[in-house]
């Protein structure tokens, strides 16, 4: 299998679990979202250290640690991302286990366009027209829904919005993504297993700890986490980025057909039209990006015969 094919099923596999995850966080919908984002952050933390030890990777992770705190300003850029992806993983938590899945999925289809004005307005990066004009299409679907449902979209903007000021903290951090999370992890880790034992001291605690369902999928969190993680970090580096940009749309479409088949959420007509502008405005996006990634051909003929 060619290095390219690989990538595709790697990136493709990771948004293919992120697709499924809202059936898995709905297996432990009685647990509060607090305390499982403290078990997903704890755990995740674990299953991390597990994984660099058992493949020898712990002069890397220490290379990185090195890097990053050698620099006042990267360590807090790494706290500053550990807190917003927390804050991330919270509000998705709540979307999905409050039967807002197709909010969750609309998060990430306009998480691209909050990246682009992000480095427009930060990175002073510059886009086309027809960029500007996508993102316009977007934006118009997005007004529509707003004032077809009555409220604005609250989890979707904020889910849309952490991430993408995520990615740009992670731009500026310059970290591999394996090493990242275990980082990551680690700096709200012994917060996250503070909570969890203050809930069960005080008896405060959702989760029955313990041989059950709920514990096990709880502990789950961690692998669930890591293991797309662990494929995208494989995957993207095999595969241009246009194509690993039109790949992520397989997650909320994924979100969207589970929470309209599978949890009967409501697709109304102010849905389908908001969604319309919204797909026309991704579809416009990628074809630009695809067509800007491709290799130029040289100007002029090219010679056939000698003189």
């Amino acid at each position: 299998m060619s290095e390219n094919n690989k990538g595709v099923l790697f990136v493709a596999g990771a948004y293919i679990i992120w697709g499924f995850l809202p059936i898995y966080w709905r297996q432990i919908e009685t647990v509060s979202p607090f305390e499982i984002i403290a078990h997903r952050i704890f755990w995740s933390f674990i299953f991390m250290l597990l994984y660099i030890r058992f493949t020898g990777r712990w002069q890397y992770l220490k290379a990185n640690l090195t890097f990053i705190f050698s620099d006042r300003k990267k360590a807090l850029s790494l706290v500053a991302a550990s807190v917003i992806i927390s804050v991330n993983w919270l509000t998705y938590i709540l979307a999905v286990n409050e039967g807002h899945i197709l909010e969750a999925g609309l998060g990430y289809y306009i998480n691209p366009f909050v990246s682009i004005l992000l480095a427009f307005f930060i990175l002073k990066e510059r886009f086309s027209v027809g960029e500007w004009l996508a993102i316009f299409i977007v934006s118009i679907g997005v007004i529509y829904m707003t004032l077809g449902v009555g409220h604005i979209p609250w989890l979707a903007l904020t889910l849309a919005v952490t991430f993408g000021v995520y990615g740009l903290i992670k731009k500026t951090i310059n970290i591999d993504a394996t090493y990242a999370l275990a980082v990551e992890t680690a700096v709200l880790a012994p917060v996250a297993l503070l909570y969890i034992l203050y809930l069960n001291a005080t008896g405060a605690n959702t989760l029955d700890f313990g041989l059950n369902s709920d514990t096990a999928f709880t502990m789950g969190t961690g692998v669930i986490t890591a293991i797309p993680l662990l494929l995208f970090a494989l995957g993207a580096t095999r595969i241009p980025l246009s194509l690993t940009g039109l790949l992520q749309y397989i997650g909320p479409t994924l979100m969207l057909v589970i929470g309209i088949f599978m949890y009967g959420e409501a697709f109304t007509t102010t849905h389908k039209i908001a969604y319309a502008f919204i797909w026309s405005g991704l579809i416009l996006y990628t074809l630009l990006r695809f067509k800007a990634s491709r290799p130029r051909r040289p100007k002029g003929r090219i010679k056939l015969t000698d003189d």
